[in-house]
């Protein structure tokens, strides 16, 4: 049955600020409020009782913060039912208000059902439900792929995912399998997944009108990461399938864009391998000739997502697009640098940056800017080869990763580089522990506003 407004609970917003005047307003609830110690501190909320002892009304104090977040703790705090808020917001405050709590009802349920439902809100007046809809959607696609263990999300299940999205939206999908990949000249991502048994792929997706402007994404694709030869602990390889987090990330960033009709010629590039151990695996100190020519001396077979990408990138560039983006969980030193919130962006495009970051926090999926810095690159120069996969320096490993992309990154008009986490190590509000679309949204803010 459709609910009405009458059978949902209401919720009111109030600050602590505004507290005082609104008990005076409400003396009934006066007593209750003072006894059950309501301050209305930000983020709280008070359980009030109807006449007849049912649940009457909420007051929720918003959390301070991006809007996304003012109400996302209490989908899964308050109790199972229907809710309204009875505040008026304006339609950004409203729209960002449902997202938010559709974002925190979201519970990865392949394996297991989940423990209870969350309660559920209707929408609010002014709030724009497709876009809370596509965002959701995107959102949680990213979520479920990178939560499912890689025994059930290789490479060939990746491609299944992005030929649904194409499906969805009418764009086209190709998909390079195995040895094909040397013989149409993707030989790093060859390389990297021969070692397993399940070959590894190169997906790329086309949508859009031909003649508008090129925004391409590529996505890192590994769907577990071992290490290779220079093999992980166990501790290090625990989180592993989380490695192709960035192409979960494109994948649904590429969803909302497509559903959105965004005026672009979209394109998504996913080199997608399982990074395993075996006798034809690389070895250290081996030389792979990569797409542009240039050969790479493998420092070390654990810093493999650069290697995917790097053909993937080269190929992105020859097409100069005005923007190209790549999305990656590349390096545990972004997360040394900037802690488990900030997502690390790489960007020389100084206007481009600064709307990324701007957009980022105004999302509530914030990223912080690292240097690009030049003279580090000659920490890259190999002996018998171009460049080096690694610099050999305990320090700045993220900046090395992006200076090594960026060699093979010359004509698109903007790129930028997003080095992600792709998971929550722990429960925010709105922000489940487990796999995360870190940085999706704030990307397609920016793509939004750019495009128009």
């Amino acid at each position: 049955m459709p609910t009405t407004p009458d059978t949902a609970v209401p919720i009111t917003l109030v600050s602590a600020a505004d507290l005082p005047a609104w008990l005076e307003a409400h003396p009934a609830q006066r007593a209750w409020l003072s006894a059950t110690g309501f301050k209305a501190r930000p983020g709280s909320f008070a359980l009030v009782p109807g006449a007849n002892g049912e649940l009457g009304q909420v007051l929720a104090a918003p959390a301070e913060g991006a809007p996304v977040w003012a109400l996302a703790a209490l989908p899964n705090a308050l109790p199972e039912g229907r809710y309204r808020l009875d505040s008026a917001l304006a339609p950004a405050d409203a729209t960002a208000a449902a997202l938010g709590w559709a974002l925190a009802s979201y519970a990865f349920t392949r394996y297991r059902a989940a423990k209870r439902a969350p309660a559920q809100l209707d929408l609010p007046a002014g709030a724009d439900a497709a876009e809370v809809a596509r965002l959701q959607g995107a959102v949680s696609l990213a979520r479920d792929l990178i939560n499912t263990p890689a025994e059930d999300l290789g490479p060939e299940h990746l491609a299944a995912a992005a030929r649904a999205v194409a499906e969805r939206s009418g764009a086209q999908l190709s998909v390079i399998r195995g040895d094909d990949l040397l013989a149409q000249n993707y030989p790093t991502v060859h390389a990297v997944g021969r070692a397993s048994t399940r070959a590894p792929v190169l997906i790329d997706l086309r949508w859009g009108d031909a003649s508008a402007p090129r925004v391409t994404l590529v996505g890192k694709g590994v769907c577990f990461d071992t290490g290779g030869l220079d093999l992980k602990t166990a501790a290090g390889m625990l989180h592993m399938k989380k490695d192709m987090g960035g192409a979960a990330i494109t994948l649904g960033l590429a969803q909302a864009l497509m559903d959105a009709g965004a005026p672009i010629r979209l394109r998504v590039l996913i080199p997608a391998v399982d990074n395993a151990v075996a006798g034809n695996a690389i070895r250290p100190l081996d030389i792979v000739r990569t797409r542009s020519g240039k050969t790479v001396e493998i420092g070390n077979t654990d810093a493999e997502g650069r290697l995917i990408l790097c053909d993937a990138l080269w190929e992105a560039d020859t097409e100069e697009p005005d923007l190209l983006v790549d999305v990656a969980t590349l390096t545990g030193a972004a997360r040394v640098a900037l802690g488990p919130d900030l997502q690390a962006l790489f960007c020389d495009d100084e206007a481009a940056a600064q709307a990324l970051q701007q957009a980022g926090m105004a999302a509530g999926d914030p990223m912080w800017r690292l240097p690009l810095w030049k003279p580090y690159l000659k920490n890259l120069d190999a002996k018998i080869a171009d460049l080096k996969n690694v610099s050999g320096s305990p320090h700045g490993g993220a900046i090395y990763a992006a200076l090594y992309l960026s060699e093979f990154v010359s004509k698109a008009r903007t790129w930028a580089h997003l080095d992600v986490a792709g998971s929550n190590d722990k429960a925010q509000p709105g922000r489940p522990e487990g796999g995360e679309a870190t940085g999706l949204r704030a990307l397609y803010s920016y793509i939004r506003q750019r495009y128009g």
